[in-house]
């Protein structure tokens, strides 16, 4: 089992940036690692994920060139640099670590069920 931890949320204007980081405690370094967000109400939606072993990265439409997910592999950590951001990034925004290694777990067949390992969440919150 992999313990995760989030930090980074917070309130910003709109147009403005933020940067989540993710430290894991534990090995994750086969497996797909992403950040989800969830507003009230609505069902989780996956943000964007990175492969550990090599850094490749997958994003939601909704994010495309606005945000990058990166990793530190020294840190064991990821991070997720919001910028650009708008009244609907705002949601709680969760790390997660995919169930086994591999690429499948980064790639668009997956499931939010294929994540086993979640952090507690952290709230980022766009004004408008």
């Amino acid at each position: 089992q992999v313990n995760l931890v989030e930090s980074g949320g917070g309130s910003v204007q709109a147009g403005g940036s933020l940067r989540l980081s993710c430290t894991a405690s534990g090995d994750t370094s086969s497996k797909c690692m992403g950040w989800f967000r969830q507003v009230p109400g609505k069902e989780r939606e996956r943000v964007a994920t990175i492969l550990r072993r090599d850094g490749s990265t997958l994003y939601a439409d909704s994010v495309k060139g606005r945000f990058t997910i990166s990793q530190d592999n020294a840190k064991n950590t990821v991070y997720l640099q919001m910028n650009s951001l708008n009244f609907e990034d705002t949601a709680m925004y969760y790390c997660a670590a995919a169930k086994y290694g591999g690429s499948y777990y980064c790639g668009t067949s997956a499931s939010i069920g294929d994540f086993s390992d979640w952090g507690q969440g952290t709230q980022v919150t766009v004004s408008s």
